[in-house]
């Protein structure tokens, strides 16, 4: 016998071996990446969902702020119109009295005037009104589209 046949059957089984820890390392890596792709793709569809929730409560977010710089907007417009024509303006007033009491007429009387105190309270609970409208809508809106599936 030579060397070679009798190291023959040694390194047949060394490479057997080594097949065989190659094949076994082989399907534990293979269990490992369909574990690893599966929660990958768990991973993108949650992060598809919170973007799509994102997005929706960011559209939510720019229209009711949209709203709420629309109904300031009008807020102003309408007080502007009330200084130009206070006359076409309705609002709880009092009039003051000129003169002596003895005359029964209504030539000297003064018109009829909000006082200052009234007009700047009225324009400042109609914007915190539409702030609130809008506030209420907001809360709503994300109550709808976030908390109730």
């Amino acid at each position: 016998m030579t060397l070679l046949t009798k190291a023959l059957p040694g390194v047949c089984g060394i490479l057997l071996i080594g097949l065989l820890l190659t094949l076994h390392l082989y399907g534990g890596l293979k269990d490992n990446y369909r574990r690893l792709s599966s929660q990958f793709a768990e991973q993108v569809a949650i992060n598809k969902d919170y973007q799509e929730r994102t997005q929706k409560l960011h559209e939510l977010d720019t229209r009711h702020t949209q709203e709420l710089a629309n109904a300031k907007t009008e807020i102003d417009r309408l007080r502007v119109a009330a200084d130009r024509n206070p006359e076409r303006v309705y609002i709880r007033a009092s009039c003051s009295k000129i003169g002596s009491d003895t005359a029964t007429g209504m030539d000297d009387a003064a018109t009829a005037r909000p006082t200052d105190t009234a007009i700047r309270n009225y324009w400042l609970l109609r914007e915190r009104i539409a702030e609130s409208k809008q506030m209420i809508k907001g809360l709503q809106g994300y109550i709808n589209t976030q908390c109730v599936k």
